[in-house]
């Protein structure tokens, strides 16, 4: 979705609300696709007070992801504050500003890239998720197994005798 923002780069108007919808189903970063289940909804303010355009505001909405120890799906839901600064200045070399190559603002990329890295780096279904069972790979959630599991790296097996009381 782009934005037209003509009117904060030639300083006919400080400020700019938007209020949208994002008409997503789906996005994506290098390793993973995020289905879309509630609408993103974005909600922020423009602002220009000088030479750099200040975009803060809400994202609301829900994904799906998948769990990190039961690889089901659940629901996600999206709550993020949007910092972002901007500008059209090609000789600004900031880091951290988004450079605006025209008079449109692609609110989609932004709303994207703040949500990809607001998402947790174990993903859980639920805080006391018991995830797959090693040797089987049953859903410990659902259901219990009758495999034998011994946790012992191969590699310290022979430290276990010397511990034992023989």
């Amino acid at each position: 979705m782009m934005i037209n923002i003509s009117d904060l780069i030639d300083k006919k108007a400080t400020k700019k609300d938007i209020d949208v919808v994002l008409d997503l189903k789906e996005f994506s970063d290098d390793y993973e696709t995020y289905q879309v289940l509630e609408p993103i909804r974005v909600k922020a303010t423009l602002v220009r007070p000088g030479d750099i355009i200040s975009l803060d505001g809400f994202i609301c909405g829900e994904i799906q992801l998948t769990c990190s120890r039961c690889l089901e799906n659940f629901s996600y839901k999206l709550q993020l504050e949007l910092q972002e600064k901007l500008t059209n200045d090609p000789e600004n070399k900031d880091d951290e500003l988004i450079f605006i190559n025209n008079d449109k603002l692609d609110l989609i990329e932004i709303v994207e890239n703040n949500i990809i890295m607001s998402l947790p780096i174990q993903r859980l279904c639920k805080e006391n998720c018991k995830g797959l069972c090693q040797v089987c790979g049953t859903n410990l959630n659902n259901s219990t197994c009758n495999c034998e599991n011994s946790d012992i790296d191969p590699r310290l097996a022979e430290l276990k005798d010397l511990f034992s009381n023989n």
